[in-house]
């Protein structure tokens, strides 16, 4: 059998609730709804750490974040981790990446000229963390310049928080598919099967769309819903996330408790506009396969990281919080005559299960050290009523909060009915049910009616962490 290629498409801090196909009636998105249309949409799909670093190397080792020892961002993925790149390369793929990896410290005062890279497997790498210009080797930056353009955005009339950024031909989500288009026309004429990950930065913050998609929002500014929250649902939740609302997080703030409703409205549409852009860029890359004969041979992924806030819950961005919104994330896969298209999967599955997932499609032995399940039969056989998981876990460790000394030890876990999570070495914690409570507003953590169900919960998360024990070194006797 032929293996096939892959074009792995991961976006940053996308909600899942951000594209037509998943009910979104704002956004215009007719290309991801259309590669829904010919793939498999997975309705219930976590990450496994609402932050960057760890997530990422989650997925692409296929492991938990605790075992690839990458928990936090500002940490460097260990030499010794075996990335789902490095071992579809010696399996006989060339590799390629164009945007943000993220593996490794990305801030100019401790990387002042790239990411540091472990044997990663890319042959081909196109290395830009984030737009803006703060490292030599930005290969965003040298296309721009290239264009006789630089980079530069300006404050968006009337907020405070959102940007007008660079026009849609210049870019870096531009770039990261111009990037990708190049590398798959170039292996168009060789035999060996090829792996490209378009590591857009976009939706990430800051929210600074090209005006031309910014501006269709403001005419429907008034039809905008405000976030979802709810006055006081925070007082008996983790303090963490009472220091979020008033303080804010990243430079600009983002602080819920000093903002308008117009505030909110244009950074939630600001969002939109940035996911709008990537649709269009997605529909580019589809039309490049296309053309160049390889979309029937070609595993289509398109994902994001983790999510974002976005004012629900009265915070913005990111932090120690396991609402859907950060951590319930798009997946779409599609391989036209393989993965039969038009399904919706309802089973949980988690982003760990996408690197056993690819080398079982390439054939490949799935490595002993990963901890994900693969997805493979359950894609090319579309059985939607499948269960592939009973429940998901999510980790997050000591990435600390803005004004606070003390970063949060925290892991969750989610089942169809509740969601627990657990903040180590506290008095406090999280219960939702989640049949009464969807939104997530209502903390019954002390709640004597709950403890029953808190006790099942409980057990469930320890046997959660008890599988993120690292298989690895295997055993090799019996005794």
């Amino acid at each position: 059998m032929e293996k096939p290629n892959i074009l792995w498409i991961c976006t940053d801090q996308q909600r899942f609730d951000t594209l037509g196909c998943y009910g979104n009636k704002y956004l215009r998105t007719p290309n991801l709804d259309r590669l829904t249309e010919q793939g498999v949409l997975f309705e219930q799909a976590y990450c496994q750490s609402p932050v960057c670093t760890p997530s990422r190397a989650s997925f692409l080792a296929g492991r938990y974040p605790r075992t690839t020892r990458c928990r936090m961002n500002g940490q460097t993925v260990p030499a010794d981790e075996k990335l789902i790149s490095k071992l579809l390369a010696d399996g006989g793929y060339t590799c390629g990446l164009a945007g943000k990896l993220h593996l490794s410290p990305c801030h100019p005062s401790v990387a002042p000229a790239t990411e540091r890279r472990i044997d990663d497997g890319f042959a081909e790498f196109h290395w830009s963390h984030h737009p803006k210009p703060e490292w030599p080797t930005d290969e965003y930056q040298h296309w721009l310049r290239s264009k006789g353009k630089r980079f530069e955005t300006t404050p968006l009339e009337g907020s405070e928080y959102v940007e007008i950024g660079m026009d849609a031909e210049n870019h870096q989500t531009t770039w990261c598919a111009e990037k990708a288009i190049c590398f798959m026309e170039a292996n168009t004429n060789y035999d060996r099967p090829w792996m490209f990950l378009v590591d857009i930065f976009n939706p990430h913050h800051p929210f600074d769309p090209p005006r031309a998609y910014s501006e269709r929002y403001l005419d429907i500014l008034d039809q905008v819903p405000l976030p979802a929250y709810l006055p006081g649902e925070l007082d008996n939740k983790p303090a963490y996330q009472r220091v979020q609302q008033k303080r804010g997080s990243g430079k600009k703030g983002y602080a819920y408790s000093g903002m308008t409703e117009q505030d909110h409205k244009l950074l939630r549409t600001a969002y939109w506009a940035m996911v709008d852009l990537i649709d269009s860029q997605v529909g580019n890359m589809l039309k490049a396969l296309e053309r160049t004969g390889q979309r029937d041979n070609t595993i289509v992924i398109f994902m994001s990281d983790h999510g974002e806030l976005l004012g629900d819950h009265g915070m913005y961005l990111k932090g120690p919080f396991f609402y859907d919104v950060s951590i319930h994330v798009p997946l779409i896969v599609s391989m036209p005559g393989t993965v039969p298209g038009g399904h919706r999967i309802s089973s949980f599955v988690e982003l760990v299960d996408l690197a056993p997932t690819l080398l079982e499609a390439a054939g490949l032995p799935i490595y002993r050290g990963m901890q994900g399940r693969s997805l493979w039969s359950l894609l090319t056989n579309s059985q939607n009523d499948v269960t592939h998981r009973e429940d998901v876990y999510c980790e997050y460790y000591d990435a600390s909060l803005k004004n606070r000394r003390k970063g949060a030890q925290a892991t969750m876990v989610r089942t169809h009915e509740h969601k627990l999570v657990v903040f180590h070495g506290e008095d406090i914690g999280e219960l939702y049910d989640l049949r009464q409570d969807p939104g997530e507003y209502n903390n019954k953590w002390a709640d004597p009616a709950y403890n029953a169900v808190k006790s099942e919960l409980l057990l469930k998360l320890c046997d959660r962490m008890a599988e993120t024990v690292d298989p690895l070194p295997l055993r090799i006797a019996a005794w």
